[in-house]
């Protein structure tokens, strides 16, 4: 899958995800940027709460819970622009026991996003420049 980031106006980055997908990354005022969008960072806390929340909602699927209400916050620390710790917090109905709760607890740490910053994916950058 390739997701592609033109320049727009000051820091903002114009990404066109495949699947027609666009969207605006942009910094907060405060570092420069015109906060026409989400930054980079808060994309990273966003694919982890959402990839946690729809690993959970298959995982109940396919045993047949009904989840009802779901909620995945994602706070993280940040030092000089860099996550340093993600704390994931689920908000589940009180109908599920302390057995089901274990074990979405459990299914929430396999989701995939989870799984690449927990492991410290590989990244390359290429040595090929192309033009444009």
């Amino acid at each position: 899958m390739k997701v592609i980031a033109r320049r727009g106006e000051g820091l903002a980055q114009e990404v066109e995800l495949e699947g027609g997908h666009e969207m605006i990354v942009d910094e907060p005022l405060d570092v420069g940027g015109a906060n026409r969008g989400p930054s980079p960072t808060q994309l990273l806390a966003a694919s982890l709460a959402g990839c946690t929340a729809i690993t959970l909602e298959l995982y109940a699927e396919r045993k047949g819970w009904d989840l009802g209400k779901l909620e995945v916050e994602v706070d993280f620390a940040s030092e000089s622009f860099t996550p340093s710790a993600f704390e994931v917090v689920l908000r589940l109905p009180d109908s599920f026991d302390e057995e089901h709760r274990q074990r979405l607890l459990g299914i929430a740490r396999k989701c995939p996003v989870h799984k690449v910053l927990a492991a410290e994916a590989s990244i390359s950058v290429s040595d090929r420049v192309e033009t444009l």
